[in-house]
């Protein structure tokens, strides 16, 4: 950080050399540069003076490097290598990238976490179908932090992600929101409802679980149980109904003296096979969702 500190301090006495410079040793670089929609920008419309000078209108003025090359300090690099710190690699982003979806960046998990635009995204080459993605997709390129995530992706029951009808961007937004979680709406159940509108309610007879969180009884990104619950049926009701009126051993009875097989009221959907409105219910005599 020091070093970079120093190296600060001299590049405020350098002086703008042009793209040609740049080029002129950087050609393979400048190749993979050429196909994305900062170059276009740059050299055909440029905004401003700044975006008119291409590669030192991100990187700063190269004169300096031009006569020190090794010294890779000597610019503002966008790599974890270069020794730029991320507020700074940031910060030359942040100027023309702010406001919009990125206005809840400052003080966000990833920006809390020291996450870099480039971490994400690389604006020298063409890698993405659109965004300037280090990987092919949104999806591969949370993946490369979100190990966990991708395992739960992987379950037997999960949002359809991996067959591609939607990404994680749907509902997270990545640069920043009023949610710890990175949400794309102001709660977690109003981002549920954007696509479960027939759960929202509101209905004459509430389920309080279902209305305090849709993660009491769901996993948001994948399960091994059916419909994305965290436990199975009935043992996930009994977590909160430990007895409500029924036998006691309604999990064990079989009609025999060792009570070996469950109860035939516990298969399947279980519970709910008679609590059919388990999210609410509007019918008069719906008092326990039986209809």
């Amino acid at each position: 950080m020091l070093a970079f500190a120093t190296s600060a301090m001299a590049q405020e006495t350098a002086t703008f050399v042009g793209e040609k410079a740049c080029t002129t040793c950087h050609a393979v670089i400048n190749e993979h540069f050429s196909h994305t929609s900062h170059a276009r920008a740059f050299r055909q419309n440029p905004r401003d003076e700044r975006e008119g000078r291409v590669c030192e209108a991100c990187h700063g003025p190269g004169s300096l490097h031009a006569k020190s090359p090794a010294d890779k300090t000597l610019l503002i690099g966008f790599t974890r290598r270069s020794g730029t710190p991320v507020e700074t690699m940031n910060r030359q982003c942040l100027t023309c990238h702010q406001g919009g979806q990125r206005i809840h960046w400052p003080g966000s998990i990833h920006d809390a976490s020291q996450v870099a635009c480039s971490d994400c995204h690389n604006p020298m080459a063409k890698f993405s179908r659109d965004g300037l993605l280090r990987k092919e997709s949104v999806v591969e390129t949370c993946y490369g932090c979100h190990a966990q995530q991708r395992a739960e992706f992987r379950r037997r029951s999960h949002m359809p992600l991996p067959e591609g009808k939607m990404s994680c961007t749907d509902c997270h937004n990545p640069h920043g929101s009023v949610t710890r979680p990175l949400l794309q709406a102001d709660s977690l159940n109003a981002l549920c409802y954007r696509c479960h509108q027939e759960k929202r309610g509101p209905f004459l007879w509430e389920h309080a679980p279902v209305r305090e969180s849709c993660m009491n009884c769901h996993e948001a990104h994948g399960s091994n149980h059916d419909k994305l619950l965290t436990s199975a049926r009935p043992f996930l009701c009994q977590q909160c109904h430990g007895n409500p009126g029924h036998p006691t051993d309604l999990l064990t009875r079989s009609g025999t003296a060792s009570g070996a097989s469950p109860d035939a009221r516990v298969m399947a959907r279980s519970c709910q096979t008679c609590h059919a409105q388990i999210h609410g219910s509007n019918s008069p005599s719906g008092a326990r969702f039986h209809r």
